[in-house]
Protein backbone atom coordinates (compact mmCIF):
# COMPACT_ATOMS: atom_id res chain seq x y z
CA UNK A 1 0.00 0.00 0.00
CA UNK A 2 2.70 2.58 0.94
CA UNK A 3 4.06 2.36 -2.67
CA UNK A 4 0.41 4.11 -3.68
CA UNK A 5 0.87 6.69 -1.44
CA UNK A 6 4.49 7.18 -2.46
CA UNK A 7 3.51 8.49 -6.07
CA UNK A 8 3.38 12.22 -6.77
CA UNK A 9 -0.16 13.03 -7.47
CA UNK A 10 0.45 13.71 -11.05
CA UNK A 11 1.23 10.25 -11.13
CA UNK A 12 -1.81 8.96 -9.26
CA UNK A 13 -3.64 11.36 -11.70
CA UNK A 14 -2.46 9.38 -14.78
CA UNK A 15 -2.41 6.32 -13.13
CA UNK A 16 -6.40 7.13 -12.36
CA UNK A 17 -6.66 8.53 -15.38
CA UNK A 18 -5.54 5.37 -17.34
CA UNK A 19 -7.55 3.31 -15.23
CA UNK A 20 -4.34 1.19 -14.02
CA UNK A 21 -5.43 2.66 -10.64
CA UNK A 22 -8.71 3.28 -9.05
CA UNK A 23 -9.66 5.94 -6.73
CA UNK A 24 -11.25 2.97 -4.29
CA UNK A 25 -7.96 1.08 -4.41
CA UNK A 26 -6.21 4.60 -3.53
CA UNK A 27 -8.30 5.53 -0.77
CA UNK A 28 -7.79 1.99 0.68
CA UNK A 29 -3.86 3.06 0.81
CA UNK A 30 -4.65 6.29 2.54
CA UNK A 31 -6.45 5.14 5.08
CA UNK A 32 -3.98 2.49 5.85
CA UNK A 33 -1.28 5.06 5.94
CA UNK A 34 -3.41 7.32 8.53
CA UNK A 35 -4.16 4.34 10.03
CA UNK A 36 -0.02 3.76 10.49
CA UNK A 37 1.41 7.21 10.90
CA UNK A 38 -0.85 9.39 11.81
CA UNK A 39 -1.30 8.51 15.59
CA UNK A 40 2.77 8.93 15.63
CA UNK A 41 2.50 12.72 13.89
CA UNK A 42 -1.19 14.05 14.85
CA UNK A 43 -1.07 15.54 11.17
CA UNK A 44 -4.75 14.52 9.78
CA UNK A 45 -7.41 15.90 12.20
CA UNK A 46 -11.62 16.05 11.91
CA UNK A 47 -11.03 12.67 9.35
CA UNK A 48 -14.48 11.25 8.05
CA UNK A 49 -15.62 8.12 8.38
CA UNK A 50 -13.83 5.79 6.40
CA UNK A 51 -17.09 4.18 5.30
CA UNK A 52 -18.07 6.96 3.74
CA UNK A 53 -14.69 7.79 1.84
CA UNK A 54 -14.93 4.35 0.37
CA UNK A 55 -17.90 5.15 -0.62
CA UNK A 56 -17.30 8.19 -2.38
CA UNK A 57 -13.94 6.75 -4.07
CA UNK A 58 -16.09 4.31 -5.63
CA UNK A 59 -18.51 6.48 -6.72
CA UNK A 60 -15.45 8.62 -8.05
CA UNK A 61 -14.40 5.54 -10.05
CA UNK A 62 -18.34 5.61 -11.64
CA UNK A 63 -17.96 8.66 -12.66
CA UNK A 64 -16.86 11.14 -15.47
CA UNK A 65 -13.32 12.64 -14.39
CA UNK A 66 -13.65 16.06 -12.98
CA UNK A 67 -10.06 17.62 -13.68
CA UNK A 68 -6.90 15.81 -12.57
CA UNK A 69 -7.20 15.80 -8.69
CA UNK A 70 -10.22 13.37 -9.36
CA UNK A 71 -10.18 10.78 -6.96
CA UNK A 72 -7.12 11.97 -5.41
CA UNK A 73 -7.60 12.18 -1.48
CA UNK A 74 -6.53 15.75 0.01
CA UNK A 75 -7.02 16.91 3.64
CA UNK A 76 -7.55 20.92 4.00
CA UNK A 77 -5.46 23.08 6.47
CA UNK A 78 -8.00 23.53 9.42
CA UNK A 79 -7.67 27.62 8.69
CA UNK A 80 -10.23 26.97 5.82
CA UNK A 81 -13.68 26.16 5.35
CA UNK A 82 -14.52 22.97 3.85
CA UNK A 83 -18.34 22.04 3.51
CA UNK A 84 -19.20 19.40 6.14
CA UNK A 85 -16.11 19.37 8.15
CA UNK A 86 -15.59 21.18 11.44
CA UNK A 87 -13.27 24.50 11.21
CA UNK A 88 -12.05 24.51 14.60
CA UNK A 89 -8.87 27.19 13.73
CA UNK A 90 -7.14 25.46 16.88
CA UNK A 91 -9.57 27.23 19.22
CA UNK A 92 -11.94 25.77 21.54
CA UNK A 93 -14.93 28.37 20.88
CA UNK A 94 -14.88 26.87 17.13
CA UNK A 95 -14.50 23.34 18.09
CA UNK A 96 -17.06 21.21 16.31
CA UNK A 97 -18.84 24.18 14.52
CA UNK A 98 -19.33 22.32 11.02
CA UNK A 99 -18.84 24.36 8.01
CA UNK A 100 -22.07 25.22 5.49
CA UNK A 101 -19.86 25.36 2.18
CA UNK A 102 -16.53 25.43 0.74
CA UNK A 103 -13.80 28.49 0.63
CA UNK A 104 -13.21 29.43 -2.74
CA UNK A 105 -9.62 27.81 -2.65
CA UNK A 106 -11.11 24.54 -1.36
CA UNK A 107 -14.19 24.54 -3.87
CA UNK A 108 -11.78 24.75 -6.49
CA UNK A 109 -9.97 21.85 -5.56
CA UNK A 110 -12.90 19.68 -4.96
CA UNK A 111 -14.13 21.26 -8.44
CA UNK A 112 -11.17 19.57 -9.89
CA UNK A 113 -12.19 16.22 -8.47
CA UNK A 114 -10.67 16.20 -4.93
CA UNK A 115 -11.23 14.28 -2.53
CA UNK A 116 -11.58 16.22 1.36
CA UNK A 117 -10.77 13.64 3.84
CA UNK A 118 -10.36 15.81 6.94
CA UNK A 119 -8.55 18.91 7.70
CA UNK A 120 -4.83 19.66 8.75
CA UNK A 121 -3.41 20.32 11.91
CA UNK A 122 -2.10 24.11 12.87
CA UNK A 123 -1.98 26.70 15.72
CA UNK A 124 -4.13 28.37 17.12
CA UNK A 125 -5.30 31.05 14.89
CA UNK A 126 -2.64 30.22 12.65
CA UNK A 127 -0.40 32.31 15.06
CA UNK A 128 3.16 31.12 15.48
CA UNK A 129 5.42 28.34 13.58
CA UNK A 130 4.58 25.46 15.74
CA UNK A 131 1.71 23.47 15.35
CA UNK A 132 0.18 22.76 18.51
CA UNK A 133 -4.26 24.17 20.10
CA UNK A 134 -5.64 23.40 22.71
CA UNK A 135 -8.52 21.48 20.36
CA UNK A 136 -6.28 18.95 18.42
CA UNK A 137 -3.34 18.85 20.27
CA UNK A 138 0.62 19.08 19.00
CA UNK A 139 1.39 17.91 15.14
CA UNK A 140 5.38 16.74 15.76
CA UNK A 141 8.24 16.15 13.09
CA UNK A 142 8.12 12.68 11.16
CA UNK A 143 11.53 12.60 11.02
CA UNK A 144 11.95 12.93 14.73
CA UNK A 145 8.52 12.63 16.93
CA UNK A 146 10.29 14.31 19.84
CA UNK A 147 10.25 17.73 17.64
CA UNK A 148 8.25 20.28 16.08
CA UNK A 149 6.67 19.86 12.68
CA UNK A 150 6.57 23.46 12.45
CA UNK A 151 3.98 26.00 11.23
CA UNK A 152 1.47 27.27 11.00
CA UNK A 153 0.81 24.50 8.03
CA UNK A 154 2.64 21.96 10.19
CA UNK A 155 -0.04 19.85 9.68
CA UNK A 156 -0.06 19.63 6.30
CA UNK A 157 3.74 19.22 5.68
CA UNK A 158 3.76 16.64 8.33
CA UNK A 159 1.34 14.60 6.31
CA UNK A 160 3.01 15.38 3.06
CA UNK A 161 5.89 14.16 4.33
CA UNK A 162 4.59 10.47 6.02
CA UNK A 163 3.44 9.92 2.45
CA UNK A 164 -0.57 10.43 3.58
CA UNK A 165 -1.83 12.78 0.74
CA UNK A 166 0.59 13.90 -2.45
CA UNK A 167 -0.53 17.42 -1.84
CA UNK A 168 -1.48 19.76 0.00
CA UNK A 169 -3.18 23.42 0.68
CA UNK A 170 -1.74 26.09 3.39
CA UNK A 171 -1.45 29.30 4.08
CA UNK A 172 1.48 32.15 4.73
CA UNK A 173 1.73 35.30 6.58
CA UNK A 174 5.44 34.67 8.73
CA UNK A 175 6.36 31.50 6.82
CA UNK A 176 3.88 29.46 7.15
CA UNK A 177 4.48 27.41 4.00
CA UNK A 178 8.00 28.24 3.79
CA UNK A 179 9.28 26.64 7.70
CA UNK A 180 7.00 23.93 7.48
CA UNK A 181 7.84 22.69 3.80
CA UNK A 182 11.66 22.86 5.17
CA UNK A 183 11.28 21.11 8.62
CA UNK A 184 9.58 18.24 6.88
CA UNK A 185 11.91 17.97 3.51
CA UNK A 186 8.96 19.06 1.28
CA UNK A 187 8.34 21.94 -1.17
CA UNK A 188 6.03 24.50 0.06
CA UNK A 189 5.13 27.99 -2.61
CA UNK A 190 4.44 31.36 -1.31
CA UNK A 191 2.70 32.74 -4.40
CA UNK A 192 2.65 36.77 -5.49
CA UNK A 193 0.39 38.46 -3.24
CA UNK A 194 -3.33 38.76 -4.92
CA UNK A 195 -2.70 35.22 -7.12
CA UNK A 196 -4.75 32.85 -4.75
CA UNK A 197 -7.01 34.56 -3.24
CA UNK A 198 -8.52 33.92 0.08
CA UNK A 199 -12.40 34.71 1.33
CA UNK A 200 -14.05 38.36 0.76
CA UNK A 201 -14.48 38.64 4.76
CA UNK A 202 -14.10 42.18 6.20
CA UNK A 203 -11.40 44.46 4.54
CA UNK A 204 -10.03 43.26 1.25
CA UNK A 205 -7.81 46.18 0.49
CA UNK A 206 -5.45 46.69 3.94
CA UNK A 207 -3.90 43.70 4.86
CA UNK A 208 -2.03 42.13 2.19
CA UNK A 209 0.65 40.00 4.08
CA UNK A 210 -1.00 37.19 3.77
CA UNK A 211 -1.89 34.30 1.63
CA UNK A 212 -3.24 31.00 0.47
CA UNK A 213 -0.77 28.28 -1.47
CA UNK A 214 0.42 24.80 -2.33
CA UNK A 215 2.61 22.20 -0.74
CA UNK A 216 3.96 19.35 -2.16
CA UNK A 217 6.91 16.52 -2.61
CA UNK A 218 7.60 17.25 -5.69
CA UNK A 219 7.45 20.79 -7.81
CA UNK A 220 5.43 19.49 -10.84
CA UNK A 221 2.83 19.00 -8.44
CA UNK A 222 3.22 22.40 -6.57
CA UNK A 223 2.13 23.48 -9.73
CA UNK A 224 -0.67 21.70 -10.22
CA UNK A 225 -1.91 23.07 -7.38
CA UNK A 226 -1.42 26.62 -7.38
CA UNK A 227 -2.49 26.44 -11.04
CA UNK A 228 -5.83 24.92 -9.70
CA UNK A 229 -5.74 27.10 -6.43
CA UNK A 230 -4.91 30.50 -8.65
CA UNK A 231 -7.37 32.65 -10.46
CA UNK A 232 -9.07 36.06 -9.32
CA UNK A 233 -11.92 36.54 -7.80
CA UNK A 234 -14.03 39.58 -8.76
CA UNK A 235 -14.98 40.22 -5.36
CA UNK A 236 -11.75 41.01 -4.50
CA UNK A 237 -9.41 43.93 -5.80
CA UNK A 238 -6.00 42.31 -6.03
CA UNK A 239 -6.04 39.29 -8.49
CA UNK A 240 -5.04 39.35 -11.45
CA UNK A 241 -4.28 37.14 -14.59
CA UNK A 242 -1.33 35.39 -14.50
CA UNK A 243 1.02 32.54 -16.36
CA UNK A 244 -0.30 29.02 -15.60
CA UNK A 245 3.04 27.32 -13.95
CA UNK A 246 3.16 23.82 -14.93
CA UNK A 247 3.16 24.05 -18.78
CA UNK A 248 6.71 25.54 -18.71
CA UNK A 249 8.13 24.11 -15.60
CA UNK A 250 10.77 22.29 -17.45
CA UNK A 251 12.35 25.49 -18.85
CA UNK A 252 16.16 25.78 -18.98
CA UNK A 253 18.12 27.27 -15.89
CA UNK A 254 21.32 27.63 -16.84
CA UNK A 255 23.03 31.24 -16.75
CA UNK A 256 20.15 32.56 -14.35
CA UNK A 257 21.88 35.27 -11.59
CA UNK A 258 20.96 34.06 -7.85
CA UNK A 259 21.90 36.46 -5.39
CA UNK A 260 22.92 34.72 -2.25
CA UNK A 261 21.99 37.04 1.00
CA UNK A 262 23.19 34.62 3.24
CA UNK A 263 22.60 35.48 7.14
CA UNK A 264 21.38 39.39 5.93
CA UNK A 265 25.07 40.47 7.34
CA UNK A 266 24.62 38.46 10.59
CA UNK A 267 21.31 39.74 11.08
CA UNK A 268 19.68 36.78 11.36
CA UNK A 269 21.26 34.27 14.14
CA UNK A 270 21.53 30.46 13.01
CA UNK A 271 21.57 27.83 15.08
CA UNK A 272 24.98 25.98 14.48
CA UNK A 273 25.64 24.24 11.45
CA UNK A 274 22.66 25.77 9.28
CA UNK A 275 24.09 28.66 7.74
CA UNK A 276 26.90 26.14 6.60
CA UNK A 277 24.52 23.49 5.34
CA UNK A 278 22.29 25.95 3.15
CA UNK A 279 25.59 28.04 1.75
CA UNK A 280 27.12 24.35 0.74
CA UNK A 281 23.63 24.14 -1.71
CA UNK A 282 24.78 27.58 -3.57
CA UNK A 283 27.67 24.90 -5.19
CA UNK A 284 24.60 23.03 -6.01
CA UNK A 285 22.83 25.85 -7.88
CA UNK A 286 26.30 26.48 -9.49
CA UNK A 287 26.17 22.58 -10.96
CA UNK A 288 22.74 23.53 -12.82
CA UNK A 289 25.06 26.26 -14.70
CA UNK A 290 23.65 29.06 -12.93
CA UNK A 291 25.50 32.19 -11.44
CA UNK A 292 25.73 32.90 -7.79
CA UNK A 293 27.22 35.76 -6.19
CA UNK A 294 26.76 37.10 -2.42
CA UNK A 295 24.62 40.02 -1.79
CA UNK A 296 25.21 42.30 1.03
CA UNK A 297 22.49 43.28 2.80
CA UNK A 298 19.90 45.10 0.73
CA UNK A 299 18.16 46.67 3.27
CA UNK A 300 18.06 47.92 6.77
CA UNK A 301 16.90 44.09 8.66
CA UNK A 302 15.52 46.16 12.11
CA UNK A 303 13.62 48.25 9.62
CA UNK A 304 12.18 45.49 7.96
CA UNK A 305 11.35 43.96 11.41
CA UNK A 306 9.57 47.58 12.98
CA UNK A 307 7.40 47.57 9.62
CA UNK A 308 6.35 43.62 9.88
CA UNK A 309 5.79 43.57 13.66
CA UNK A 310 3.62 46.39 13.40
CA UNK A 311 1.62 45.66 10.13
CA UNK A 312 1.18 41.89 11.47
CA UNK A 313 -0.23 43.07 14.77
CA UNK A 314 -2.50 45.90 12.87
CA UNK A 315 -3.66 42.49 10.55
CA UNK A 316 -4.34 40.39 13.64
CA UNK A 317 -5.91 42.66 15.67
CA UNK A 318 -8.47 43.35 12.44
CA UNK A 319 -9.18 39.78 12.33
CA UNK A 320 -9.51 39.16 16.39
CA UNK A 321 -10.53 42.56 17.62
CA UNK A 322 -14.30 41.02 18.35
CA UNK A 323 -12.87 38.13 20.34
CA UNK A 324 -10.83 40.38 22.06
CA UNK A 325 -13.57 42.85 22.96
CA UNK A 326 -16.28 40.26 24.52
CA UNK A 327 -14.59 39.10 28.03
CA UNK A 328 -15.36 35.50 27.85
CA UNK A 329 -14.26 34.70 24.55
CA UNK A 330 -10.93 36.60 25.82
CA UNK A 331 -10.18 34.09 28.21
CA UNK A 332 -10.04 31.92 25.47
CA UNK A 333 -7.53 33.69 23.22
CA UNK A 334 -3.77 32.62 23.91
CA UNK A 335 -1.36 34.71 25.26
CA UNK A 336 0.30 35.43 22.07
CA UNK A 337 -3.47 36.76 20.46
CA UNK A 338 -3.85 38.57 23.23
CA UNK A 339 -0.19 40.53 22.38
CA UNK A 340 -0.92 40.99 18.92
CA UNK A 341 -4.04 42.42 19.15
CA UNK A 342 -3.01 44.81 21.75
CA UNK A 343 -0.44 45.91 19.79
CA UNK A 344 -2.31 46.38 16.89
CA UNK A 345 -5.22 48.24 18.79
CA UNK A 346 -2.82 50.48 20.34
CA UNK A 347 -1.56 51.70 16.63
CA UNK A 348 -2.35 55.49 15.42
CA UNK A 349 -3.50 55.54 11.56
CA UNK A 350 -0.21 57.81 10.95
CA UNK A 351 1.66 55.36 12.67
CA UNK A 352 0.13 52.03 10.30
CA UNK A 353 1.24 54.78 7.56
CA UNK A 354 5.41 55.26 8.62
CA UNK A 355 5.37 51.28 9.03
CA UNK A 356 3.84 50.93 5.32
CA UNK A 357 6.29 53.75 4.03
CA UNK A 358 9.24 51.46 5.61
CA UNK A 359 7.29 48.48 3.97
CA UNK A 360 7.47 50.53 0.27
CA UNK A 361 11.36 51.44 0.31
CA UNK A 362 12.11 47.63 0.62
CA UNK A 363 10.27 47.24 -2.13
CA UNK A 364 12.09 49.45 -4.46
CA UNK A 365 15.07 48.60 -2.61
CA UNK A 366 14.24 44.92 -3.74
CA UNK A 367 13.08 45.96 -7.52
CA UNK A 368 16.55 47.54 -7.86
CA UNK A 369 18.12 44.41 -6.95
CA UNK A 370 15.93 41.99 -9.38
CA UNK A 371 17.38 44.25 -12.37
CA UNK A 372 20.52 42.38 -12.00
CA UNK A 373 19.95 39.07 -9.97
CA UNK A 374 16.90 36.98 -11.37
CA UNK A 375 15.97 35.11 -7.56
CA UNK A 376 17.55 35.89 -4.21
CA UNK A 377 17.70 33.12 -2.12
CA UNK A 378 17.59 32.86 2.52
CA UNK A 379 17.93 30.11 4.43
CA UNK A 380 14.29 29.27 5.29
CA UNK A 381 14.54 28.92 8.93
CA UNK A 382 17.12 30.08 11.49
CA UNK A 383 17.28 26.68 13.21
CA UNK A 384 16.83 22.97 12.86
CA UNK A 385 13.47 22.24 14.23
CA UNK A 386 13.00 22.55 18.31
CA UNK A 387 12.06 20.08 20.47
CA UNK A 388 7.75 19.67 20.03
CA UNK A 389 7.35 20.23 23.99
CA UNK A 390 8.63 24.33 23.63
CA UNK A 391 5.85 26.82 23.42
CA UNK A 392 8.59 28.54 20.68
CA UNK A 393 12.22 29.53 20.59
CA UNK A 394 13.75 31.66 23.18
CA UNK A 395 16.75 31.90 21.88
CA UNK A 396 19.17 31.34 18.79
CA UNK A 397 23.02 31.38 19.16
CA UNK A 398 23.11 32.90 22.30
CA UNK A 399 21.02 35.66 21.06
CA UNK A 400 17.44 36.08 22.96
CA UNK A 401 14.37 36.50 20.97
CA UNK A 402 12.14 39.47 22.28
CA UNK A 403 8.85 37.35 20.68
CA UNK A 404 6.80 34.63 20.19
CA UNK A 405 7.82 35.01 16.73
CA UNK A 406 11.45 36.57 16.33
CA UNK A 407 12.82 33.16 15.86
CA UNK A 408 11.20 33.44 12.16
CA UNK A 409 12.69 36.72 11.13
CA UNK A 410 14.28 35.17 8.02
CA UNK A 411 10.81 35.27 6.37
CA UNK A 412 9.79 38.65 6.60
CA UNK A 413 11.73 40.26 3.62
CA UNK A 414 9.28 38.38 1.47
CA UNK A 415 6.10 38.42 3.71
CA UNK A 416 6.72 42.15 3.98
CA UNK A 417 6.34 42.69 0.47
CA UNK A 418 3.99 40.22 -0.77
CA UNK A 419 6.83 38.21 -3.29
CA UNK A 420 6.69 34.89 -5.05
CA UNK A 421 8.94 32.07 -3.03
CA UNK A 422 9.50 28.28 -2.93
CA UNK A 423 10.98 26.55 -0.39
CA UNK A 424 13.48 23.84 -1.52
CA UNK A 425 14.51 20.76 0.44
CA UNK A 426 18.20 20.87 1.12
CA UNK A 427 20.15 17.51 1.27
CA UNK A 428 19.34 16.39 4.96
CA UNK A 429 21.69 17.64 7.78
CA UNK A 430 24.07 15.69 9.77
CA UNK A 431 22.05 15.53 12.67
CA UNK A 432 19.57 13.53 10.06
CA UNK A 433 17.31 16.36 10.04
CA UNK A 434 15.60 18.62 7.30
CA UNK A 435 16.65 22.05 6.00
CA UNK A 436 15.46 24.39 3.11
CA UNK A 437 16.52 27.16 1.42
CA UNK A 438 14.11 30.20 0.13
CA UNK A 439 14.40 31.13 -3.42
CA UNK A 440 12.01 34.40 -4.07
CA UNK A 441 11.81 36.88 -7.10
CA UNK A 442 10.12 40.05 -8.03
CA UNK A 443 6.31 39.99 -8.59
CA UNK A 444 4.30 37.40 -11.07
CA UNK A 445 8.13 35.13 -11.01
CA UNK A 446 5.97 32.60 -9.87
CA UNK A 447 6.41 30.35 -12.89
CA UNK A 448 9.95 30.96 -13.14
CA UNK A 449 10.97 29.80 -9.40
CA UNK A 450 9.07 26.64 -10.00
CA UNK A 451 11.53 26.34 -13.23
CA UNK A 452 14.42 26.48 -10.51
CA UNK A 453 12.89 24.57 -8.06
CA UNK A 454 12.15 21.86 -10.89
CA UNK A 455 15.58 22.33 -12.23
CA UNK A 456 16.72 21.39 -8.35
CA UNK A 457 14.79 18.35 -8.02
CA UNK A 458 15.39 16.64 -11.00
CA UNK A 459 18.98 16.75 -10.00
CA UNK A 460 19.33 15.55 -6.65
CA UNK A 461 15.11 14.95 -5.66
CA UNK A 462 16.09 15.45 -1.67
CA UNK A 463 12.27 14.58 -0.66
CA UNK A 464 12.29 11.91 -1.72
CA UNK A 465 14.15 10.35 1.28
CA UNK A 466 11.27 9.32 3.04
CA UNK A 467 10.76 9.95 7.38
CA UNK A 468 11.40 6.19 8.79
CA UNK A 469 7.43 6.05 10.03
CA UNK A 470 6.75 6.41 6.77
CA UNK A 471 7.60 2.72 5.87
Amino acid sequence: MSSITDQSALDLSQALHDKTLGAAELMEATLAQIEKTNPQVNAIVSLRDADALRAEAKAADNAERKGWLHGIPIAVKDLANARGLPTSMGNAMFAGQIAPADDLMVARMRAAGAIIIGKTNTPEWGLGSHSFNPVHGCTVNPYDTSLSAGGSSGGAAAALAARIIPVADGSDMMGSLRNPGAWNNVYGFRPTYGRVPSEPASDSFLHQLATLGPMARTPRDLAALLDTQAGPDPRQPHGASFELTLPNIDAPVAGRRIGWLGDWGGAFPMEAGLLAHTEAAMGELEALGMQVEQVDPPFSAEAMWESWVGLRSWAVAGGLNTFYETPEQREMLKPEAIWEIERGRALSALEVHRLSVIRSEWFKAAARLFETYDALVLPTTQLWPFPAAWRYPEEIAGVQMDSYHRWMQVVVPVSLIGLPCINMPLRLGPNGLPAGMQLFGPRDSDARLMQIGQAWHREYGYSATKPPIAG
